[in-house]
């Protein structure tokens, strides 16, 4: 019978196309000895949901060459190749390309105030006091928002990936695809790539192509988020002083 390691490696490469690294798999069962009686089914459901907040570079193995991306991928010589995969990657960088940089600031600083955005309506949040000063509970106010303002995350989409060597490459979304999107998707989420196009260095994402599993990175998730809207108020001030 094979081992527990080797069960666990088997399910989660044949399930998830998750090429697990022995030593962090081996680290993962010791930190489970104590629950031995632990059936199988349960351990690989914990040892994926593991694996999802993990950083790939630490957790999956680079021993397969067809599950990594071309260290070259960026090179825009090559005017299309196609991936065959699975390539499991982690996303390091969302943009909504089909929003405006000051859109996705103004939402920033809706949410920053406490509003939200609801169709073409801002909602916000108030807190009622009574005759004391001491808050009973809230109600809401709305306003109308334009259809720019509506902080939604439209697309499409241009991401950052990375793969467990930590190659990177530029991604564009061709279609929509599921579950790829601001406010939905943290940084650390994983994706698995099958039959993809890479044209000039740059990622073709089609929902064929790309399967989401889910995810984050905590520490890489909140640095993303606190610094967000700095970069995109640097990127306003870049065109600004490109076109002055």
């Amino acid at each position: 019978m094979a081992s527990k390691s080797a069960q666990l490696t088997t399910h989660l490469q044949t399930k998830y196309s998750l090429p697990v690294s022995p030593t962090w798999l081996n680290a993962f069962l010791a930190s489970t000895q104590q629950h031995r009686t632990v059936p199988l089914s349960a351990l690989t459901q914990t040892a994926h949901f593991r694996l999802l907040a993990s950083d790939f570079r630490d957790s999956l193995t680079t021993e397969t060459s067809s599950s990594l991306l071309p260290e070259d991928i960026f090179n825009p010589t090559v005017q299309e190749r196609r991936l065959q995969g699975p390539i499991p990657v982690q996303v390091l960088d969302i943009d909504d390309i089909g929003t405006s940089l000051w859109s996705q600031v103004e939402a920033i600083e809706r949410v920053e105030r406490g509003e939200a955005v609801r169709g073409r309506e801002i909602v916000r949040t108030v807190n009622v006091d009574d005759s004391e000063g001491v808050t009973r509970g809230s109600s809401t106010t709305t306003t109308n928002a334009g259809a720019h303002e509506s902080g939604g995350s439209n697309g499409p989409h241009r991401l950052i990936l990375q793969d467990a060597r930590g190659t990177r490459a530029v991604a564009i979304e061709l279609k929509s695809v599921g579950g790829i999107a601001l406010g939905s998707m943290a940084i650390g989420a994983k994706l698995v790539l099958r039959d993809v196009t890479v044209a000039r260095g740059m990622v073709l994402l089609t929902p064929e192509c790309v399967t989401l599993l889910g995810g984050k990175v905590e520490a890489l998730d909140l640095a993303w988020r606190e610094g967000r809207k700095q970069r995109l108020l640097d990127r306003l001030g870049e065109m600004e002083r490109a076109q002055g």
